[in-house]
């Protein structure tokens, strides 16, 4: 008698208190995880303003400018040099047509697989003084070590370059993604008007995509002041490598806390302007007059450079690095499938899948609470959530050690004075923090990716859902994630190789005897041992063509729509 009283097909409304359950626990959700997501910087902040005047006057007299300038130029390098590749190989590849255009197309986006550190073992084990370049040349010459000059890969401009190569292509996804949208009219209005090609490009088709341009630009330099293992291995002195320093070799918690909140200070205000350059992103062609751009067909010596400058990213990118990576590997002593490397390849899945499902979890919470109920304080706990993708990983290590540490030293004196049971590093000690800082990391890129799906739900499906008695914790299991399931898969890949990737902080934070595969590499490394580092690189390599593989799949739907 009950279910006859609901017409056919229908299932009860959902009882207002179960809908309201439902309703709460997104919001302290989201608030939770954005409380984690503030916590180092938070923590940054007071330990550094704890630390004194005499300590900051400390580094200010030592080290401080060198780290400003350094990491100043670097940043400055890395920037002409991705602006540069980037932009050229997208206009090329997108509005022009010459032999191996289609594979250039996928290929440029393949050195996003490789970390920056990888290509510096490659590099220096080819372009040192004792390696295969400088060694012909002595041979073939009969020169002496100081009989000439070669540039110095372990320098800034050394750093400088392997970032460029595996960070353009962020700059050429967005810049070619803004090509592609661009309409062929004010182009061709600008060359009936007597402007040359190049004249046009300069003037219309490049301001036009001024905005993707710049956040992609933006996008490699926040990478950039992250970086640790490039800089590190090199010598080269930033901020990065003086928090590590300061934190483990100095043992001086107040000065590495103090370097932190510069590089904090500086990441934040390279988030906002990166925000900025987003929200301006929208209107890459004014025009309401779509006519596709049609590629401008390269023939004889055009084609041949055009060919070679796509092919010049490409080949130190990413070939170069592989075959020189497999000849060390194949020449070193390292057994992969020894029970110690398999211990690290452990190691390194288990931080990776852990980091991953719990990261895309609170994307989800974060993401589903916007939709669910957006205004400010959804918008508020997102936006705080995207904030770790611009602070660098040496800094969210020393904002949650610092308090955390303190809890465990409190609670292990409380412990022992109080009933004689030493508690130790209860939660410093455990990977828990360690994949703390990963979500807070990374949570950025899986709410992007989990964000680009939502946008695909009506929202008139939630409103059915709900008319038909779905919570709206129902309404998201059934509706909204078999829909997302491939924006999901995307955001777990992604955070999966990212983490696997990741060096400062898991330098800084991991358990005792806890190493990775990037640690094991950077260990070998360090200690000059680059055909052993090869090993644990390739295969850092080969898991991070995961998400390079989904990415280039898109760039094919982009060219066919």
């Amino acid at each position: 008698m009950a279910d006859s009283a609901h017409p056919a097909g229908q299932r009860p409304r959902a009882h207002g208190k179960s809908a309201r359950d439902g309703l709460r626990v997104f919001p302290w959700l989201a608030t939770g995880i954005a409380v984690v997501c503030a916590l180092p910087m938070l923590a940054v902040a007071v330990a550094a303003l704890g630390g004194g005047t005499e300590t900051i006057a400390h580094l200010a007299g030592t080290v401080l400018g060198r780290y400003t300038v350094t990491t100043l130029l670097l940043v400055v390098l890395v920037s002409a040099g991705t602006f540069a590749v980037g932009v050229g190989a997208a206009w090329l590849v997108t509005m022009t047509r010459f032999p191996g255009v289609r594979f250039f197309e996928i290929a440029l986006v393949v050195p996003l697989a490789f970390p920056a550190y990888v290509l510096a073992y490659a590099y220096t084990h080819v372009l040192d003084h004792p390696g295969i370049v400088q060694s012909l040349l002595r041979d073939v010459t009969g020169w002496g070590a100081r009989d000439y000059w070669f540039p110095e890969i372990r320098s800034t401009g050394g750093a400088a370059a392997m970032l460029v190569l595996v960070l353009y292509p962020y700059v050429y996804l967005l810049a070619r993604a803004a090509f592609l949208q661009q309409s062929a009219t004010t182009f061709l209005a600008a060359r009936a008007l007597g402007s040359s090609a190049r004249s046009a490009f300069f003037r219309i088709s490049l301001p036009l995509a001024r905005p993707a341009i710049a956040g992609g630009v933006l996008l490699a330099v926040m990478e950039t002041i992250a970086d640790f293992g490039t800089v590190a291995y090199f010598g080269v002195q930033t901020f990065a490598t003086g928090i590590y320093t300061s934190w483990f070799s100095l043992a001086d918690r107040a000065g590495a806390a103090q370097l932190a909140l510069c590089l904090l200070s500086f990441a934040l205000l390279l988030a906002m302007l990166e925000r900025i350059q987003r929200g301006r992103a929208q209107y890459h062609d004014p025009s309401r007059r779509q006519q596709p751009m049609e590629p401008m067909p390269l023939r004889g010596r055009q084609a041949a450079t055009a060919f070679v400058l796509c092919a010049i990213p490409v080949l130190l990118g990413a070939l170069l690095p592989v075959i020189v990576l497999v000849s060390m590997g194949l020449s070193s002593e390292q057994n992969l499938l020894s029970p110690r490397y398999l211990g690290f390849i452990r190691n390194s899945l288990v931080l990776a899948s852990v980091a991953a499902v719990l990261t895309v979890l609170a994307a989800i919470s974060v993401g589903f609470f916007q939709r669910l109920r957006p205004g400010r304080a959804s918008n508020t706990a997102a936006y705080v959530a995207r904030l770790g993708y611009a602070v660098p990983g040496g800094v969210i290590a020393v904002g949650l050690l610092v308090p955390f540490a303190a809890f465990d030293n409190a609670l292990d004196g409380f412990m022992r004075a109080q009933f004689d049971i030493p508690t130790g590093l209860l939660i410093t000690g455990s990977i828990w923090l360690l994949v703390a800082a990963y979500l807070v990391r990374f949570l950025a890129a899986a709410l992007g990716a989990y964000e680009g799906g939502q946008a695909m739900v009506p929202a008139n499906m939630d409103a059915a859902a709900r008319s038909l008695g779905q919570t709206p914790a129902g309404t998201l299991r059934r509706v909204h994630l078999p829909i997302l399931a491939p924006s999901l898969l995307t955001a777990l890949l992604i955070v999966f190789v990212d983490v696997m990737k990741e060096l400062p902080a898991t330098l800084i934070m991991r358990p005792f005897n806890y190493d990775t595969l990037a640690v094991q590499a950077y260990r070998l490394a360090s200690d000059e041992r680059l055909e052993g580092a090869a090993v644990p690189s390739l295969v850092i390599v080969a898991i991070g063509l995961l998400p390079v593989i989904l990415i280039c799949r898109q760039v094919g739907r982009q060219r066919r729509g």
